[in-house]
């Protein structure tokens, strides 16, 4: 049996945008939940949010839905990460939260919106854990929360089912999204035992699609691989740039600290010069006006030169 990847875009939606029960299973498994809240029914909305002023920017996300509850959900399947994501995730969370109600409804009506982002990168490479969980709390008593936006992201690459004791069916889910490629031939028995599961590995198979969405499958590939070199690229490039800006400026700072440096000590240096020079005009000026009152008591020459450091020839030709 020949299988298609779960996290191209044409299958991603054909699973997770056409079977309420498998969406639901999914954000079950992988949403910070309490048994209690967990999601028992769920309704599909439209993808593209349209904003009300047309010169704003729109947003398409994968899968969009909301219980019956009013909680929104909104899970995407990033293949490629960008720093400008969080904010691109943010934003549309954001616009699902204050579309819930109109001008002049009470804030009461307003009810949670999940964002699930499955990202097919490492973009936390200074933490460890592959799962990634943000609202909004109090910064000194994080047990303050103000709830309504809850961002999600899981670093797919992570993701190891040997290592992390999690829930059986995020475990399942997870390895649903990364061991399972167009390269797999065979799906491990444990998945296939499970029956959500083995409905969304059916959906993944080669059969299902017609040639014209095996054509578009190919082609979202492609479109991966250009876009993951023009990043790598436009990152070689940034880098390059980085470095030789932060030499040019490094120089920069250090000539112009040298110079200032030097300018400084040279200062220092002409103050202790010319301290030294005064000093030693005054003691001489000083020991000349010394002289000149021992020649006049009638010193004698050789006892005054002891005395004030001068010469014989200077003290005889004073007056």
């Amino acid at each position: 049996m020949r299988y298609l990847d779960p996290k191209a875009d044409l299958t991603f939606k054909r699973v997770f945008g056409e079977h309420p029960d498998l969406v639901m299973s999914l954000l079950n498994a992988l949403l910070p939940l309490s048994e209690e809240e967990e999601i028992t029914d769920i309704e599909y909305l439209a993808c593209e949010m349209v904003p009300e002023n047309p010169l704003r920017k729109n947003s398409i996300v994968d899968v969009r839905c909301k219980d019956k509850q009013g909680r929104q959900f909104i899970v995407e399947m990033q293949m490629i990460w960008s720093p400008e994501f969080k904010q691109r995730v943010l934003f549309n969370a954001s616009k699902a939260y204050v579309r819930q109600i109109d001008t002049g409804e009470h804030y009461e009506l307003l009810q949670p919106v999940y964002s699930l982002n499955l990202v097919n990168e490492v973009f936390e490479s200074d933490l460890e854990g592959y799962y990634h969980y943000y609202k909004l709390v109090h910064v000194e008593h994080t047990e303050k929360v103000i709830n309504g936006l809850h961002l999600i992201f899981v670093e797919l690459p992570k993701f190891t089912p040997n290592t992390y004791a999690a829930k059986k069916m995020q475990v399942l889910w997870l390895r649903y999204l990364t061991e399972i490629s167009q390269h797999t031939r065979e799906v491990p028995q444990e998945l296939m035992d499970n029956p959500q599961i083995k409905k969304a590995v059916t959906a993944l198979e080669e059969s299902a699609f017609t040639d014209a969405q095996l054509l578009g499958y190919e082609k979202f590939w492609d479109i991966i691989s250009v876009e993951k070199t023009l990043y790598s690229s436009a990152e070689r490039k940034g880098l390059k740039a980085g470095m030789e800006k932060g030499l040019k400026q490094g120089l920069e700072k250090g000539i112009k600290q040298g110079r200032e440096e030097g300018l400084e000590q040279g200062r220092e240096e002409g103050r202790e010069q010319g301290l030294e020079q005064g000093l030693e005009q005054g003691a001489r000026k000083q020991n000349i006006a010394n002289a000149r009152k021992f020649k006049q008591l009638g010193v004698a020459t050789d006892i005054i030169a002891k005395a004030t450091g001068l010469s014989i020839e200077e003290i005889e030709g004073l007056e």
